[in-house]
């Protein structure tokens, strides 16, 4: 009769270690909410090229025209091979969602983009976005996945 008694203690003990509580949840949230801005803020102010290396994690991984970039260099490189000018990137999370560690979140929402090609055309294009973070170790977000 002890030892299941004593199991349960060590789940839930274990269980509570692991776990974020509800008020920490809502925080993280505001963070991630904050990095977002924050991103879309450098993106405005900087450029997206910019914007994309400043916030990475080291690992970082770009989905790009069925494509997979991996790495900040690579990421570096894909934005220097573009030919897009006055190029405008806006986004706003609409679902931010954070791990039960604490450790890893993920947003989705809306994005508008405009840019002109070479030849002078206007290219105007609106979508859904799907982010997904990751605290590094000194406690900043910085994406994963985009």
């Amino acid at each position: 009769m002890k030892t299941p008694i004593i199991i349960c203690i060590a789940l839930v003990a274990i269980s509570s270690c692991s776990t974020v509580k509800k008020k920490d949840l809502v925080s993280l949230k505001q963070e991630i909410a904050a990095a977002e801005k924050a991103f879309n803020d450098y993106a405005t102010e900087y450029g997206v090229k910019e914007a994309f290396l400043n916030f990475a994690h080291k690992s970082a991984v770009l989905n790009r025209r069925d494509s997979i970039i991996v790495g900040k260099e690579a990421i570096e490189n894909y934005f220097d091979n573009q030919t897009l000018m006055e190029v405008t990137l806006q986004w706003k999370p609409d679902f931010i969602d954070v791990s039960s560690s604490g450790d890893m979140a993920y947003t989705y929402g809306k994005y508008t983009f405009s840019a002109i090609t070479a030849d002078s055309s206007e290219i105007n294009a609106s979508g859904i976005f799907h982010t997904v973070w990751k605290r590094d170790k000194n406690g900043e977000w910085k994406y994963v996945y985009d």
